[in-house]
């Protein structure tokens, strides 16, 4: 099969790999109808985390299940399925707690390599949802979105604790940050405000139910805030880049009281201490336990609720993967779908 390989820094391809095969009675195999290139991706892509080349790329993705191990029961060949980066039982106690991603059992499916024309996904049946009938071309992309940056955004507005009534300020304008806007609406927030430089995202902050924008970053950012909310700060805050700048950004948006949930990848942040005592914010976040929220994400995809999949704005062959990572680390595309 055809698979995305990351060599170094900068050097993607697109090369013949072998086609996975059940090695464990609780896999199953599924035909990848999407795929895509995350912003986490580009981290390796730019040296920034290290690339342990030659390594297989891509952890979101949708597709038919082809074929299951002997002790899989929850999906079945021919089903149309989303799952998310990390593969979990969903029955031990800390997946019952609704942290999916810390699963006792938990298996990094980005190792298998999802930019592919086919995956093995562990632990199929906690980690596999099925759409109740194969949907048509046009919904694939939002569920493709909802096996990490739907899902990612959401527990970002779940952890920062949104509320109806309350106002909400999202930090960072990736595929994240506007389905954390998404997200925000969904959950009843008054007043959302998208901090965002880039006109075309500010376009999809607003049409997901931004009330505002800000362009102004750090100190300026946080200022601007205050001042559209009365010198006290948002609610709750949703940060979605995971740099120290961000973090900061986040933390000093908030009111006393308030909430943030940090749900960007974090690359050398540090927290004050003594700022962090007094600023009396609480914190929440980390790798989204996505298959808590998939079958009601996947639910409201179905019945055009929500329509997540905007945020792809580049649609390429697998084999032009490479495009799609330099299209996105050069800003000129919020989220690349690749079509194996």
């Amino acid at each position: 099969m055809q698979g995305v390989v990351m060599y170094a820094p900068g050097d993607v391809r697109v090369e013949e790999r072998d086609d996975p095969r059940i090695a464990q009675p609780t896999d199953a195999i599924i035909r990848l109808s999407a795929t895509c290139v995350c912003g986490s991706d580009l981290w390796p892509y730019r040296g920034v985390e290290k690339v342990e080349g030659p390594s297989p790329m891509g952890h979101e993705y949708a597709g038919v299940v082809e074929e299951v191990g002997s002790a899989v029961t929850a999906v079945r060949p021919g089903q149309f399925v989303v799952g998310s980066f990390f593969a979990s039982d969903n029955t031990c106690e800390i997946c019952r707690a609704g942290y999916q991603s810390s699963c006792v059992h938990r298996e990094p499916v980005g190792a298998m390599g999802a930019q592919a024309q086919r995956l093995r996904v562990p632990l199929a049946d906690g980690t596999l949802v099925a759409a109740p009938d194969m949907p048509p071309d046009d919904l694939v992309p939002g569920y493709l979105a909802a096996s990490d940056v739907l899902g990612t955004g959401w527990f970002g507005a779940e952890a920062a604790r949104v509320q109806p009534g309350k106002t909400v300020a999202v930090v960072g304008d990736g595929a994240v940050g506007l389905l954390a806007v998404l997200a925000a609406r969904q959950l009843g927030a008054e007043r959302i405000i998208a901090m965002s430089r880039h006109e075309p995202r500010q376009k999809l902050a607003r049409e997901y139910g931004a009330t505002d924008v800000v362009t102004e970053r750090g100190d300026e950012g946080v200022a601007r805030i205050k001042d559209l909310t009365g010198g006290l700060g948002a609610h709750s805050v949703i940060e979605a880049v995971g740099t120290q700048q961000s973090m900061m950004q986040a933390i000093r948006s908030a009111r006393p009281g308030g909430h943030v949930g940090y749900v960007g990848v974090s690359h050398d942040v540090s927290l004050p201490g003594q700022e962090l005592f007094f600023s009396h914010v609480h914190l929440h976040g980390g790798p989204a336990p996505v298959r808590r929220f998939l079958p009601e994400l996947m639910e409201l995809i179905g019945q055009r609720v929500i329509d997540p999949g905007k945020v792809f704005d580049l649609d390429l062959p697998l084999a032009e993967a490479a495009r799609g990572y330099q299209a996105m680390d050069e800003r000129r595309a919020i989220k690349t779908l690749l079509r194996p």
